[in-house]
């Protein structure tokens, strides 16, 4: 659809791809959204994107990044049925990292219906050159109905320039201090001060709420580790969430459009944890056995629950207890197919560790070409003094036959435990 025009979406549950062309020195791109009221958020609560990624209406979710034929796709689920009723618009945006949108090639936004894949609408930007964000699309309200329209407002500064805009509060870098001044020559003396009462102070006013932080770390190939310390997060917890979903293709004449569409079955994928503490203990946390863990206790990590389809919002997740990261040699993260599925093929996964203080830290699998049921997502490992470096692995890996995936990982790893069959 042409920029500035309109159409009536059909459905409330939608899903709303932002895609690009992927390819060496392309920079990485991000989609958020934006819940208005009057032309601005009521808080920063109304930012929804990588760092705060579900709004408290359930009306939009943040979902993550997948790759798969050449292309990067970030995706946002929007309820319609759920957004509240003095929001009046709810504005899709992409921010770019590391470039600018002239560098990045074939961008676009879809609209899709989220029970069947079909396409609502479609914005293709096209001519960009220095800038860093963009107003791709937004959901505004018209007669007591929702319509989309194709928008493709560009930024010059970045994300923060676009959330500035609409009313959030940006939590900016620390600058650099300026240097104290030289020190003054000596005064001569002079006679001693009249002493005054000191003035009653003013009561302290109430702390703003703390600005919206955009900064996050993205791992790679390329870059593929982190301290958390660096990130400042050094206390408190690490949340590490799975998120996932099954692509698949359809057949016949659909399957020569070439659309995929988000389908469940009977997929159950488990996240796990390896995990040595520095007095020798081993151990693993997972959902087989009902070996959820103990987060103040040893071993200090938590698995909160079993996603048995994917269809749990928030994925499946684990809590690491960063106050006793001293007492951790070493973690390794990872998930394993329990059943519904022979490998990792058409499965698109994102994962992301934020830790409650400092930059979340995110990074998506690659597509699955081998008959792998296990992958090695993340490393976690204790440098020394308790800092912890985190390793982004993304490593599929095959069993043997009649080797289960946790003896897989263990071997690769080299943590040399005892198994014995287990079962939910």
């Amino acid at each position: 659809m042409p920029k500035g025009s309109n159409t009536p979406v059909p459905t409330t549950a939608l899903r709303v791809d932002v895609g690009r062309r992927s390819g060496p020195g392309v920079p990485d791109t991000d989609a958020s959204a934006l819940l208005l009221a009057g032309g601005k958020v009521r808080s920063d609560d109304d930012f929804v994107f990588y760092n705060q990624p579900a709004h408290s209406s359930g009306a939009v979710r943040h979902e993550g990044k997948r790759e798969t034929g050449g292309r990067v796709t970030d995706t946002l689920l929007v309820d319609l049925a759920r957004v509240e009723p003095g929001i009046e618009t709810v504005i899709l945006a992409a921010s770019c990292d590391g470039g600018t949108f002239g560098q990045v090639p074939d961008l676009c936004i879809e609209v899709e219906d989220a029970a069947n894949g079909t396409v609502a609408a479609r914005f293709d930007s096209t001519g960009a050159t220095t800038e860093t964000a963009f107003v791709l699309g937004e959901f505004y309200r018209r007669q007591g109905a929702w319509k989309f329209r194709a928008v493709g407002q560009g930024y010059s500064s970045g994300l923060e320039g676009l959330a500035t805009d609409y009313g959030i509060t940006v939590d900016e870098p620390q600058r650099t201090p300026t240097p104290p001044a030289a020190p003054a020559a000596p005064a001569p003396p002079v006679a001693p001060p009249v002493t005054v009462p000191p003035p009653v102070a003013p009561p302290v006013p109430s702390a703003p709420p703390a600005p919206v932080r955009l900064t996050k770390v993205t791992l790679t190939k390329a870059s593929p580790s982190v301290s958390l310390a660096k990130q400042g997060g050094t206390s408190g917890t690490l949340h590490v969430n799975l998120n996932w979903e099954v692509r698949k293709q359809f057949s016949g004449w659909a399957g020569k459009l070439g659309r995929p569409v988000a389908v469940h079955s009977d997929l159950d994928l488990d996240l796990c944890a390896l995990f040595e503490l520095t007095d020798g203990r081993k151990g693993v946390v997972q959902a087989l056995g009902n070996a959820f863990g103990a987060l103040h206790q040893p071993p200090f990590i938590h698995l909160d629950g079993d996603d048995r389809t994917g269809a749990v919002a928030s994925g499946e997740n684990l809590t690491v207890n960063l106050d006793h990261k001293h007492l951790l040699r070493r973690v390794l993260v990872f998930v394993t197919i329990y059943e519904g599925a022979r490998s990792f093929a058409d499965l698109h996964a994102t994962v992301t560790l934020r830790p409650q203080h400092g930059a979340p830290i995110d990074f998506s699998l690659d597509e699955c070409t081998v008959p792998s049921t296990v992958c090695a997502l993340a490393l976690i490992t204790n440098t020394g003094g308790g800092e912890l470096v985190v390793r982004r692995e993304a490593r599929y890996l095959v069993p043997e036959r009649g080797v289960s995936p946790q003896r897989t990982v263990d071997h690769a790893y080299g943590w040399g435990m005892n198994w014995t069959p287990g079962r939910k």
